[in-house]
């Protein structure tokens, strides 16, 4: 019989610090609508630990692995991608991070696994994969692919009683937009509170997919933006949650074995620059067009024009991504750096078996920004052209970079799933 166990950290902010996310918004948090959490789940000597921030970085990550009690290999630190949060990385997304807020955050991911370790007890899992709630968008092409998958583990105790619900889906967290000043874990955070009232006593983990691409309907530039919209509010983020729950919890289910492996590997991603001009005349361009600019895109401008001031000159050196595939009983976590787009999830799920459930998530052990398929730098847009700026990367990653967390991916997950790696 499997060992398993789960923790909740909380990690809510006090007001006053600054939220990330969304380059137009200025203010710091005034208060909280739901407290942001760490949460853990312990299967065997394997964890995955999810944070309510919108990026845990490679360095923090490292650290929570290697100071938690389970094998550092073994370990997944994952981040919800909310953006009604704090700061989370320090050099990116533009913001300077509060230390002493870094440091409660690793420090709570690190308790949050060793908790769920303690608390292990025997366990069977289930798995089942819920019906398309039909809420996620391509936001790039109207009617292009999302990965629609909602896969439910249920983790039930000896005695019957719930551990943890597990689920995962592919749509970013940004129901609530730029002008939105409360703390919160966006849609996510109703799809746990309506699993948990379903299961009472089980904790839920929300872990987020592959949504480089993918969200409510929106095109990113709509999040350049202070303005308010009714289809952006907590009601609409409570609909949305509540309708993927219920597509969650109507999954059948299905015994998985007790065999819990994990396997990871490093893949080197390089960069290529897409900006032409020289880093000082974009610069003198976007400070002269801020002196007009209405506020949103002013604070956008400035950003930009700081990032070729002081990023845009540097050689970007390759960036060491970690993959991992966690092994639950035959059901595979793929955890990917970074934003991930809808093609790459697809591919790996066609690799696997199409219809075996699978949890592909995003933003695991690293966010260094949006990852593009080869397929998508013809268009060009935001996640192509511009995001690495914001994120304080020199250069977009270049193509083939997808292409390779993919195959890594999929060759780990084989190997991982013919019993070849053992925690």
């Amino acid at each position: 019989m499997i060992q398993a166990g789960a923790a909740i950290v909380d990690i809510t902010p006090p007001p006053g610090l600054a939220m990330s996310g969304f380059a137009a918004r200025t203010l710091p948090a005034r208060g909280a609508h739901d407290a942001l959490t760490v949460r853990a789940v312990v299967v065997g000597d394997t964890a995955v630990v999810v944070a309510d921030v919108i990026g845990i970085d490679a360095a923090t990550s490292d650290r929570i692995r290697k100071r938690c009690v389970l094998p550092a290999d073994n370990v997944v630190a994952a981040a919800l991608h909310n953006h009604g949060g704090p700061v989370s990385m320090a050099g990116r997304l533009s913001i300077a991070a509060d230390p002493a807020y870094l440091e409660r955050l690793e420090d709570a991911c690190v308790a949050a696994i060793d908790k769920a370790a303690a608390a292990r007890r025997p366990a069977t899992i289930t798995v089942g994969q819920g019906s398309d709630p039909g809420i996620a968008r391509n936001r790039r092409h109207p009617g292009g692919p999302v990965d629609a998958s909602l896969p439910l583990l249920r983790i039930r105790a000896a005695d019957g009683d719930m551990i943890a619900v597990v689920t995962a889906y592919a749509c970013h967290p940004v129901v609530l937009a730029a002008d939105n000043l409360l703390w919160t874990a966006d849609y996510p955070h109703f799809v746990r509170q309506a699993l948990e009232e379903a299961h009472p006593g089980a904790i839920a983990l929300f872990m987020t997919g592959c949504v480089g691409d993918a969200n409510t309907g929106h095109s990113a530039h709509a999040s350049i933006s202070l303005a308010a919209n009714p289809d952006r509010s907590f009601a609409a983020a409570e609909r949305i949650g509540r309708k993927i729950a219920e597509a969650a919890l109507g999954a059948a289910e299905q015994p998985v074995s007790d065999a819990v492996s994990a396997r990871s590997a490093i893949v080197s991603l390089a960069f290529e620059r897409r900006e032409t001009e020289a880093p000082q005349t974009l610069e003198n361009r976007w400070r002269e067009e801020a002196l007009t600019a209405e506020p949103s895109r002013k604070s956008l401008l400035f950003y930009w024009a700081d990032w070729a001031r002081d990023i845009a000159p540097l050689k970007p050196e390759p960036l060491a991504a970690r993959v991992t595939v966690l092994d639950w009983g035959g059901v595979p976590i793929v955890s990917l750096p970074g934003e991930i787009f809808a093609e790459t999830a697809l591919t790996i799920r066609t690799s696997l078996g199409a219809d075996k459930p699978a949890l592909v998530i995003g933003f695991a052990d690293d966010n260094p920004g949006y990852i593009p398929p080869a397929s998508e730098f013809q268009f060009g847009g935001y996640e192509v052209d511009e995001a690495h700026r914001y994120y304080g990367m020199a250069a977009t990653f270049a193509p083939g970079s997808a292409e390779a967390l993919a195959a890594c991916a999929i060759e780990l997950a084989k190997a991982t799933s013919s019993g070849s790696g053992a925690a």
